[in-house]
C-alpha cells in the first residue's frame, strides 16, 4: 500500500509560481514512477508529468514543458512539481499518482496505469 498527500495548491495570478508537493508513505520501492495528472471543471483528468523514483527520468505533456519541472526528494520520499509562468488554463485539481507495477521502463501517460491516488490540491490561477 501506498498513501500520498499533496500540498502547495492556492490561489495565483497569472505568470506567477507555485510548488506542490506530494508525500509517498508505505513501501516505497527504487523501481516505482510517480505522476502529476489535473483536472479542470467539466473535463477529464489529464497527465501533467511523470519522474521515475530512482534515476530522475521524467517525462512532460507538452502544454507544460519549460515551465513545469518535476522532482523528486528520496530521502524525504517527496515528489515536487514546480510550476513557472501560470496561466489561467493551468487551472484544475492536481493530482499525485504512483505507478507501481511498471516494468517496462516505458513512460506511462492514462489514469488506468495508475495505481494509487493522492486526495488532490487545488490551484487556481487567476488573469
Amino acid at each position: 500500500q501506498v498513501q500520498l498527500v499533496e500540498s502547495g495548491g492556492g490561489l495565483v495570478q497569472a505568470g506567477g509560481s507555485l510548488r506542490l508537493s506530494c508525500a509517498a508513505s508505505g513501501r516505497i520501492f527504487s523501481s516505482y514512477w510517480m505522476g502529476w495528472f489535473r483536472q479542470a471543471p467539466g473535463k477529464e483528468r489529464e497527465f501533467v508529468a511523470v519522474i521515475k523514483w530512482s534515476g530522475g527520468r521524467t517525462y512532460y505533456v507538452d502544454s507544460v514543458k519549460g515551465r513545469f519541472t518535476i522532482s523528486g526528494d528520496n530521502a524525504k520520499n517527496t515528489v515536487y512539481l514546480q510550476m513557472n509562468s501560470l496561466k489561467p488554463e493551468d487551472t484544475a485539481v492536481y493530482y499525485c499518482a504512483a505507478d507501481v507495477n511498471n516494468y517496462s521502463g516505458s513512460v506511462h501517460s492514462t489514469t488506468g496505469e495508475y495505481d494509487y491516488w493522492g486526495q488532490g490540491t487545488q490551484v487556481t490561477v487567476s488573469s
